[in-house]
C-alpha cells in the first residue's frame, strides 16, 4: 500500500508539473501571438479568427482522443501531445505568414487537447473517491499557475523574437523526459451496452446546467487573452502592464480555487456557481468603466478571474455529484467540446466586437453571459443520481 501510494503522488506530481507547464504555453501563446501581428499592422479581427485556430484543434480531437487513449494508454497519448506543442512552437518564430501560424495554432490545439484529456482523466480515475474533488482542485490550480505565469513571457520579447518560443519549448522538454519515466496504464472500457448516443444523451438531459461552465470558462479564457492584449494598446497601456493583468486575473483564480472547491462541498455547488456567475458578471461590466486606471483595472482583474476561474472545475464537481459514474467520461468530453466551443468564438467576438462595436464589446459580452448563467441556475433542478450498474 505504501509502494501504491508513493506511485500514485510521483504520477500526479509529474501530471501536475505537465499541466503548468501546458497552462504555461497556452498562457503565452495567445497574447503573445496576437500582439506580433498587431505590432505588423494585422486587423483585430483577422487577429481574432486566427487566434481560434488553436481552440479549433482543441475541439476537432475531442471527437477522436478517446479511442488512442484506451489503445495506446494515458503516457503515450501525452508524450504525442508534448510533442506536438513543442514542435509547433518552435517553429513560430521562423515566420509571420498567419496561414503557417494558423495550420502551427492547430497543431498546438491538437496536442494541448490530447494533453489536458488525457492527464485530466488520469488524474480523476485514479484519485481515491473520498479524495476526488481535491485533486480536480489541483489540477484546476495546476493549469491556473501555468496559465498565470504564460503571459509574463511577453517581457522576453526584447531579448529576440524567438526568445519566448524557445524558453517554452524548453519546459515541455524537461517535462517529456520526466513523463517518459511514467508507467503506461490503459483505462478500463466503457461496458458494450451503453452506447455513445445513450451517454451523450443522458448526460445533457440531466446536467445541461453544470456542461455550461466549460463554454464559458473558454470564451472567457481566450477572448481575454486574445482581445485584451489588443484592447490594452487601444487604450495606450504598456506592455509590461497588459501581461501584469493578465497575471492578475490567473493569480486571482488560483488564490480562490481551493477555497470555492471547498465552500461548494459544504453548501452545494449550484449556489457557489450562481454566486461567482452574479460577482463575475459585475466585475466583467466594470472594466469599461476602469478605463486606463492600472490600480483599478487590476482590482477588478483579480475579481473576475478569483470568481470564474474555478468554473470548469466546478463544473466538472458538479457533474460528479448528480451523474452515474458510467457516464462520466461522457461528460468529460462534452465539457472538453463546450469549451472548445468557447474559446473559438472569443477570438471572433473579441476581434469582430473591438472593429464594429466597440472596444468595450468584449467585457460587455461577457458580463451578460455570465449574468444569463447565473439566472438560468435559479430554474435548475437535478434529477437524482440513477444507480450505477458498475457500482452495484
Amino acid at each position: 500500500m505504501a509502494s501504491e501510494s508513493f506511485s500514485f503522488r510521483n504520477r500526479l506530481a509529474i501530471l501536475l508539473l505537465a499541466v503548468v507547464v501546458a497552462g504555461m504555453s497556452q498562457g503565452l501563446l495567445l497574447p503573445l501571438l496576437s500582439i506580433i501581428p498587431f505590432i505588423s499592422g494585422v486587423s483585430p479581427d483577422m487577429n481574432g479568427m486566427n487566434s481560434a485556430a488553436m481552440y479549433i484543434g482543441i475541439f476537432c480531437t475531442m471527437f477522436f482522443v478517446e479511442k488512442p487513449v484506451l489503445r495506446f494508454g494515458y503516457r503515450n497519448v501525452i508524450l504525442v501531445g508534448l510533442l506536438l506543442v513543442t514542435s509547433a512552437g518552435i517553429l513560430f518564430p521562423f515566420t509571420e505568414s498567419l496561414a503557417v501560424w494558423f495550420v502551427l495554432r492547430l497543431i498546438v490545439g491538437v496536442g494541448d487537447s490530447a494533453l489536458h484529456y488525457t492527464t485530466q482523466l488520469w488524474i480523476v480515475s485514479s484519485s481515491p473517491a473520498n479524495a476526488r474533488g481535491k485533486f480536480i482542485s489541483f489540477y484546476g490550480m495546476a493549469y491556473g499557475i501555468g496559465f498565470s505565469l504564460g503571459p509574463l513571457g511577453i517581457n522576453l520579447l526584447p531579448l529576440g523574437r524567438a526568445v519566448p518560443f524557445l524558453v517554452t519549448s524548453m519546459f515541455f522538454v524537461c517535462v517529456l523526459l520526466l513523463v517518459l519515466r511514467l508507467k503506461n496504464e490503459i483505462p478500463e472500457r466503457a461496458r458494450k451496452e451503453t452506447t455513445s448516443e445513450n451517454r451523450f444523451m443522458k448526460t445533457y438531459r440531466m446536467a445541461w446546467f453544470v456542461l455550461i461552465p466549460g463554454l464559458l470558462y473558454g470564451l472567457m479564457e481566450s477572448s481575454m487573452n486574445s482581445s485584451f492584449p489588443l484592447y490594452g494598446l487601444r487604450i495606450s497601456l504598456d506592455q509590461h502592464w497588459i501581461s501584469l493583468l493578465l497575471l492578475s486575473f490567473g493569480v486571482g483564480g488560483l488564490i480562490l480555487q481551493l477555497p470555492l472547491g471547498i465552500l461548494s462541498d459544504r453548501i452545494g455547488r449550484k449556489p457557489v456557481l450562481i454566486a461567482c456567475g452574479l460577482f463575475g458578471s459585475l466585475a466583467f461590466f466594470a472594466i469599461p468603466a476602469a478605463g486606463s486606471n492600472v490600480a483599478l483595472l487590476f482590482a477588478l482583474f483579480a475579481v473576475a478571474g478569483g470568481v470564474v476561474g474555478s468554473f470548469f472545475t466546478l463544473g466538472l464537481a458538479y457533474a460528479a455529484d448528480i451523474l452515474p459514474r458510467s457516464i462520466l467520461p461522457a461528460a468529460n468530453v462534452i465539457a472538453s467540446i463546450h469549451f472548445s466551443i468557447g474559446s473559438m468564438m472569443g477570438p471572433a467576438l473579441g476581434g469582430y466586437g473591438m472593429r464594429y462595436v466597440s472596444d468595450h464589446s468584449i467585457f460587455l459580452f461577457l458580463g451578460a453571459a455570465f449574468l444569463f448563467f447565473a439566472l438560468l441556475g435559479f430554474g435548475f433542478r437535478p434529477k437524482e443520481r440513477a444507480e450505477d450498474p458498475a457500482s452495484s
